[in-house]
């Protein structure tokens, strides 16, 4: 019996120590979620994914659900401007930090450098993972304003071209580094 006791009181102070956290779940939660710059206050169960709620609950479309594994780069937004797969991150996870996704980079009308050296070099063939590299090649470039060949290999080694655009991605972005900061 007493050693039962002392398992419910370690347990009990494992739970006081997680922050005032309380447990959620399982039907819907609040999430508030920052997007694009803007404030988006939703009710979603808490194991959906931030790629769901950013497809299915606020209509931006830029991510794709490709492998839903963390292994194809499809999904990839930044979160406080480092790339992460939105597949595996649950949305209510990330509710204090700033998500941006392909579409909050720029307008249609004036696309960022890198947007522009995709169709300048032919870095897309279908197009399906062109977000997510543009994600994690943005990521880069607001890092290091002049990244070498390797690091931008580095930068997209997490996403997978299955039309094999390898050579003008990387063509691309290697414009987009020659060009400087002056460039962007």
């Amino acid at each position: 019996m007493a050693g039962t006791l002392a398992k419910v009181s370690a347990a009990a102070q494992s739970i006081e120590s997680l922050d005032g956290q309380k447990p959620v779940g399982p039907g819907p939660a609040k999430v508030g979620l920052q997007v694009n710059g803007n404030r988006h206050e939703l009710e979603v169960e808490p194991r959906v994914t931030l790629l769901d709620v950013l497809r299915n609950k606020l209509q931006l479309t830029g991510a794709k659900e490709v492998c839903d594994r963390a292994t194809c780069g499809a999904c990839t937004v930044l979160a406080d401007g480092q790339p992460v797969y939105s597949c595996m991150k649950l949305a209510i996870e990330v509710q204090d930090r700033a998500i941006t996704t392909v579409e909050g980079l720029s307008h249609p009308d004036d696309p960022t450098p890198i947007q522009r050296a995709f169709v300048e070099h032919d870095g897309l063939m279908c197009g399906y993972c062109t977000p997510g590299f543009v994600m994690s090649l943005t990521a880069l470039f607001n890092a290091r304003k002049n990244p070498s060949m390797e690091e931008i290999k580095k930068a997209c080694s997490g996403n997978l071209c299955r039309c094999g655009a390898y050579p003008h991605i990387f063509k691309a972005a290697q414009s987009v580094a020659q060009a400087g900061p002056a460039g962007r």
